[in-house]
């Protein structure tokens, strides 16, 4: 048969009825999408995110622990991966931790998101 291409010998992301790759998304770009999602895709980790980004200045633990429907060890453990995401950091003050959002990094995020999520017209 001249004019096919053994599905054996088929390079992985060609098509098989045009010219164009179906996809420019590698798995490594992939798996970071991924983790943005898993940080963005819990709701006490979307709370914390909008309390900090209301919010022009830090806010301490203490009122972040009050607002949220869990106990303090869980609100910790989702600090801790917001930090680890650079999209939060804090301030030691004396025995309080003060909160703030990295504007810069969540906008980032996003925008990597979005761009791979939006058909190309």
């Amino acid at each position: 048969m001249t004019g096919t291409i053994d599905i054996q010998e088929r390079i992985l992301g060609t098509r098989c009825c045009g010219d164009e790759p179906l996809t420019d998304l590698t798995a490594t770009t992939a798996q970071e999408l991924s983790d943005d999602f898993l940080i963005f895709g819990h709701p006490i980790r979307l709370q914390i995110l909008h309390m900090l980004g209301r919010n022009a200045g830090q806010v301490c633990v203490c009122d972040l622990e009050a607002a949220l429907p869990v106990k303090q060890p869980t609100v910790s453990h989702h600090l801790r991966l917001l930090r680890e995401a650079g999209l939060i950091d804090c301030e030691r003050q004396g025995l309080w931790a003060y909160y703030f959002i990295n504007r810069t990094a969540v906008a980032q995020r996003w925008a990597a998101i979005s761009a791979y999520l939006q058909p190309l017209v």
